[in-house]
């Protein structure tokens, strides 16, 4: 699609003003009041090279580029080129990018370039709750940005897999576990031996120690321990894969803490080499006092592994294995001292690509009556909240419509794109209150709200009786029918989204997207109403739904990438 911006800069250009086209294009902004033009040069910065006022060049300026057939008007506003672009040009050419075959609104960006995401990674053994849908519908969201602006992207869930709680879980399930009880609810089963645990300890502090050295056992390679370790991630896994399908995400890797096991040693080596590495109170620590980050722990007294070893394997292992650009880690803000002091020992390491390791915080989910607690067993099940959304989006359809076709998959995809929206729609280190209410609500700035939009778009067209894939290969589009004001305010909300999805990639920010894409259903919305589009007139009623496929169009897209589906029917 053209870029607009370079558009104007090429018509600009001239040898006497000292800037090649790509620093004008750099300068060109966009007025706040649209009555000051759909773009403005600044000519301030030309003042010295040409020794003239800005206002004086911007009149040259204006009257030289004032021909071109791409502009409705040029004008001069003190200092400032104010650039009206014509309508019909760019509605044209914006209606010829949306339609031709394939996806729209990426770039190449990335073209070459590997980024790793690493996401979800829930406990072993622990629930999936509502807790962990953060992690996982906002670095989905990242995976899906970074690909539709041309990266290779390898989505990692870095299950957690490993540490103390597996002695505290094995200690737990021997002493008060059952096989039966265990491959009837794995889950629940898990959780209940896991809470039990910490009421016992807290009467017998003794435990604690055994579920240490039950740890320590498991870590060298006990076959008991080992057996049972590997009998609660299995069954762990399969229940957490039953909400990722739910979900729509799949993973290119599972590779979790236990994996780097056996890569921990050489890094604990490799500190000790280049003396970093200092005994404190038994445990062996990176010194991060001088730069104001404490200490930063890399073997407990037993000889145990923490976080932090197990995280400095992983990413020496991924920028060996994958050569990464980008080394990207979707984890809560709570987290923010931890990967503060992960990358500084890296640094000190001497491996500079610690740069280019991310760490994207978000805000916390609590529930309505306190916080939530695993040790406590006080948690809300994200397969349930799923379940509950999908089943008060049928009651709703079937209130509207009890004869709707596929009621049962189209309610599922409303359902759980009505979770997932909700989730992406904020500020993701906004820290929130979790609430049924607000989840199922299906009014105002909503996922089903967006869906309705591409269905109703998709209703149009069958009453046409013309496919979007129709109209992209149809003749000329006669846009002069598009030039009125709701028209055209979709027009530029449509044209925006390239520059949105690249936005928001290289923010970690979701939620711009999410933002704008309302904004573009209520512009439809207002298109639908304020314009008759099924005329008589043939040229006009092509035009108009030329717009109407545009817009769903870009709408699925967008929807994609956030990892919600977008229903034809509601």
């Amino acid at each position: 699609m053209v870029d607009l911006k370079t558009l104007i800069a090429e018509r600009i250009y001239d040898e006497s003003l000292g800037l090649e086209a790509a620093e004008i294009a750099s300068m060109i902004e966009v007025p706040q009041d649209e009555k000051m033009g759909d773009f403005a040069f600044p000519c301030f910065r030309l003042a010295k090279t040409l020794r003239k006022a800005p206002p004086l060049i911007a009149a040259e300026i204006a009257e030289r580029i004032s021909g071109e057939e791409c502009f409705a008007r040029v004008q001069q506003v003190n200092a400032y080129v104010n650039v009206f672009i014509d309508r019909e040009f760019v509605t044209g050419e914006l209606l010829k990018d949306i339609l031709s075959e394939g996806e729209w609104g990426g770039c190449n960006d990335g073209e070459g370039k590997t980024v790793v995401v690493d996401f979800s990674s829930p406990n072993i053994a622990k629930p999936f709750h509502i807790g962990h849908i953060r992690s996982t519908v906002i670095g989905n969201a990242i995976c899906n940005l970074y690909r539709k602006t041309g990266y290779n992207v390898v989505g990692v869930n870095h299950l957690g897999d490993y540490g103390t709680q597996f002695g505290k879980m094995i200690v737990a399930y021997r002493k008060w576990g059952s096989e039966e009880e265990l491959e009837k609810e794995p889950i629940k089963a898990l959780l209940g031996y896991y809470t039990k645990f910490h009421v016992e300890a807290e009467k017998h502090p003794e435990l604690n120690d055994e579920a240490r050295d039950t740890f320590v056992r498991l870590e060298n390679g006990e076959p008991e321990e080992y057996a049972l370790w590997e009998k609660f991630r299995e069954l762990s896994l399969e229940e957490f894969n039953r909400v990722y399908r739910m979900l729509g995400i799949t993973f290119d890797s599972y590779a979790g803490e236990s994996f780097y096991s056996d890569k921990m040693p050489a890094v604990i080596e490799e500190l000790k080499d280049k003396g970093l590495l200092v005994k404190s109170e038994g445990a062996n620590i990176v010194d991060l006092d001088e730069y104001g980050l404490g200490a930063a722990l890399i073997t407990k007294s037993d000889g145990s592994s923490l976080y932090a070893t197990r995280d400095i394997a992983t990413a020496i292992y991924r920028k060996n294995h994958y050569d990464f650009y980008k080394n990207i880690y979707v984890v809560a803000s709570q987290q923010n001292l931890h990967f503060k002091q992960w990358k500084k020992v890296l640094e000190l390491m001497g491996y500079e690509w610690e740069k280019d390791c991310i760490h994207v915080p978000f805000g916390l989910v609590s529930l309505e009556e306190g916080t939530m607690s695993t040790r406590h067993g006080r948690v809300v099940f994200l397969e349930d909240v799923l379940n509950n959304a999908v089943e008060k989006t049928r009651v709703i359809m079937e209130e509207k419509n009890a004869d709707m076709p596929e009621l049962d998959e189209i309610s599922r995809e409303v359902g759980i794109g009505a979770v997932i929206f909700q989730e992406l729609s904020n500020n993701r280190i906004k820290d929130y209150v979790f609430s049924w209410d607000k989840v199922l609500n299906f009014d105002g700035e909503t996922g089903p709200y967006v869906q309705y939009t591409h269905a109703r778009a998709c209703s149009v067209l069958r009453k046409a009786g013309i496919t979007e894939e129709e109209l992209g290969a149809s003749a000329e589009i006669k846009t002069e029918y598009l030039t009125g004001e709701s028209a055209y305010a979709l027009v530029k909300l449509l044209y925006q989204i390239p520059q949105v999805i690249t936005d928001a990639a290289v923010k970690y920010e979701p939620s711009i997207l999410t933002r704008h894409l309302v904004d573009v259903a209520q512009s439809f919305n207002k298109f639908y109403h304020d314009e008759h589009i099924l005329v008589d007139d043939e040229e006009e009623r092509t035009a108009k739904l030329a717009l109407v496929a545009a817009s769903k169009k870009a709408i699925r897209e967008c929807l994609a990438i956030l990892g919600i589906k977008a229903p034809e029917r509601m």
